[in-house]
């Protein structure tokens, strides 16, 4: 944070033996304090203008109530002209390497995941090691498994059917009558089957 200003020569001039400020008969600890600020300077390598003197913010403050009081025509923008707020440098204080050897563990560790979860659902195969072979199996069962589900379907609709007429001969007496209500619960069970078929395949299909 700034705290002082970075004196211009025009406070400098006014300060020193003839200069604006010898007549406004400042007081003597705030006039040694001045000169003190002004005759001290900082040196810092990295500024080009060289060598600085630095005023506190505090000197000005009482400097400005000096001149307020007495009801100088001297105004203390004019006594700053040249002059800068000095920003000193911040010193960054060094990284642990604890602390960042964890986060460079961490970062690789979240880029594995990341990495994971992207190629989660892609398959690499390499076609010296029998990939053609391993496409044609799964391609095999595959369709077995698709004739297993048909057979499945086809063997419980026609049990459903089966049961359901004989059954009914003890409820209804005419043929036609036993087929109807047979065919009704054989499309029940049909409609059923097939709805746990599509969502079976719908699920499939998500995880793809």
């Amino acid at each position: 944070m700034a705290s002082s200003f970075l004196a211009g020569e025009r406070l400098v001039r006014a300060l020193g033996p003839g200069g604006e400020l010898e007549s406004e008969q400042l007081p003597r600890t705030l006039r040694a304090e001045l000169e003190a600020a002004l005759g001290k300077k900082l040196t810092d390598g990295d500024s080009p203008s060289g060598p600085q003197r630095l005023v506190s913010f505090r000197l000005i403050r009482d400097l400005h109530q000096h001149l307020r009081e007495r009801d100088s025509t001297l105004y203390l923008h004019e006594l700053l002209e040249g002059s800068e707020i000095y920003l000193p440098k911040v010193v960054k204080p060094p990284r642990n390497p604890e602390l960042v050897a964890r986060l460079e563990k961490i970062k690789i560790q979240l880029a594995n995941e990341e990495y994971k979860r992207i190629t989660r659902n892609v398959t690499c195969q390499d076609s010296r090691h029998g990939g053609t072979l391993s496409d044609l199996g799964k391609q095999v069962r595959s369709v077995k498994a698709l004739v297993i589900t048909i057979f499945n379907f086809i063997v419980t609709v026609a049990a459903a059917f089966v049961c359901t007429y004989l059954g009914s001969q003890y409820i209804f007496t005419e043929m036609a009558s036993r087929v109807l209500a047979a065919l009704i619960v054989a499309s029940v069970v049909g409609l059923a089957e097939l709805y746990v078929m599509v969502r079976a395949m719908e699920g499939e299909l998500g995880e793809l």
